[in-house]
């Protein structure tokens, strides 16, 4: 596995950063997770333009120009020789000193780009669902650090993550600071009642999810129908005929129970069933090309 870090490619034991950057000492940081599919960078434009804002609201600057970094990230797939893959494209404050200031961080920001395989959850689970619980921890409040910074400090997801696990859930919702359902530790959520979609708004503090958007498109394009953003509680998922999630990791998956209760008929439903397939052959058909703009550079 080759890696990039701050403009060279290094082996996987190889790949270091100073235990005095401050990504490592306090978090500060930003970070995309990106899917390629077939060749193809998955929305590639869009994660961008979330790093760049994520950074901007942190006030730190990139160590290279946008386009620069889509680059680096291209040649990192090519490296690897992946088709199909996820990569991680991280973003520190850099190099300081063991104080709060990010003044003392002399040096530009460091990037790594890491670029491999995933199978967040196996096939079967595409079939039979996700059990999810509500965690104890409320997603922070948007007059907080806003929750769409995509951050390097995720440790209320994590904390979110493993209340899932020891309750033997997959996932966890977190609730806003209103009680209002906000978004999981790692996906957005969305719910279908009687034949509609909904899915929180930006303003029940989320991530502004690349595959949330994608899938708002799909429904509007392909389906002919829409997604209506509103505040929700846990009774209307209580309720749903169904409920999904998306995500780079995870794209789009069922989830089946909530605290318990069982959603629709317990398995992954029709409208999940469709999204599921029409995203997977949207995403192959889209987005960035790699090899081929590498032959076209030459």
């Amino acid at each position: 596995m080759k890696i990039y870090v701050d403009g060279e490619f290094y082996e996987k034991d190889e790949a270091k950063v100073s235990v005095f950057d401050h990504g490592v000492l306090y978090g500060d940081g930003i970070f995309e997770g990106i899917r390629a599919y077939n060749g193809r960078v998955f929305r590639l434009g869009e994660h961008l333009k979330r790093l760049e804002e994520s950074a901007q609201a942190i006030f730190l600057t990139l160590p290279i120009p946008l386009r620069k970094i889509e680059e680096a990230l291209l040649e990192t797939v090519r490296q690897n020789g992946l088709r199909d893959a996820y990569i991680r494209l991280v973003v520190t404050r850099g190099v300081g000193d063991l104080g709060l200031d990010m003044r003392k961080c002399k040096k530009n920001a460091g990037l790594i780009i890491i670029a491999d395989k995933i199978e967040l959850y196996p096939e079967s689970y595409y079939e039979k669902g996700l059990d999810i619980i509500t965690s104890s921890i409320r997603q922070r409040g948007t007059d907080q650090l806003a929750p769409n910074i995509k951050s390097l400090n995720y440790l209320a997801n994590i904390l979110a993550r493993a209340e899932a696990t020891r309750a033997g859930a997959q996932e966890a919702i977190l609730l806003n600071q209103q009680g209002y359902v906000s978004e999981c530790s790692g996906d957005n959520i969305f719910y279908v009642y009687e034949g509609r979609i909904y899915t929180p708004p930006v303003y029940a503090g989320i991530l502004e999810g690349v595959t949330r958007s994608a899938i708002i498109d799909i429904v509007r394009e392909k389906m002919n129908g829409q997604v209506i953003e509103k505040l929700s509680t846990l009774f209307e998922l209580y309720r749903a005929d169904e409920v999904f999630l998306t995500g780079t990791g995870a794209e789009v998956i069922a989830g089946v129970k909530i605290d318990g209760h069982v959603i629709g008929s317990g398995s992954a439903g029709p409208i999940t069933r469709k999204l599921v397939a029409l995203f997977r052959e949207y995403a192959r058909l889209t987005g960035t090309l790699i090899y081929e703009e590498a032959k076209a550079s030459k």
